[in-house]
């Protein structure tokens, strides 16, 4: 019994570094799909995550950009929804192709993350837009 679990340990650290090997591990990873067009995704979750994590990425993005340049109120709200959901419909409808069936429907890979990227935004907006323009 520890003799195969031992073997399982030496195969987890015989895996390839990404740095060590070029970068090649990571040319097969999420991320590396994640910024190719058209690329097969075999597992949904894998998918999934990319379009969460992205939308976490915006959401810091623009709640900077939102501090930094005093916008204020339901223009700003508006304006950051309609680009967290615009930039990602086109990344997975245009840039990947995906068959949005897939995943149930054009509206369930919309609302992916949404709700936690829009509350990552508010705070990042506040934190900057306070420390920056609060007399």
């Amino acid at each position: 019994m520890s003799g195969g679990r031992r073997r399982e340990d030496l195969a987890l650290h015989s895996q390839p570094h990404p740095v060590a090997n070029g970068g090649g591990a990571l040319r097969g990873s999420a991320w590396g799909k994640a910024l190719r067009s058209d690329s097969s995704w075999d597992d949904k979750d894998e998918f999934l995550d990319v379009i969460y994590w992205f939308r976490q990425i915006i959401a810091v993005i623009l709640g900077i950009i939102w501090g930094i340049v005093p916008l204020k109120g339901f223009v700003g709200i508006a304006i950051f929804c309609l680009i967290n959901a615009g930039v990602l419909y086109l990344y997975f409808s245009s840039f990947q192709q995906i068959d949005e069936e897939e995943y149930g429907g054009t509206w369930e890979l919309t609302k992916e993350g949404f709700m936690t990227s829009f509350a990552l935004f508010l705070v990042v907006w506040i934190i900057f837009y306070t420390a920056i323009h609060y007399d």
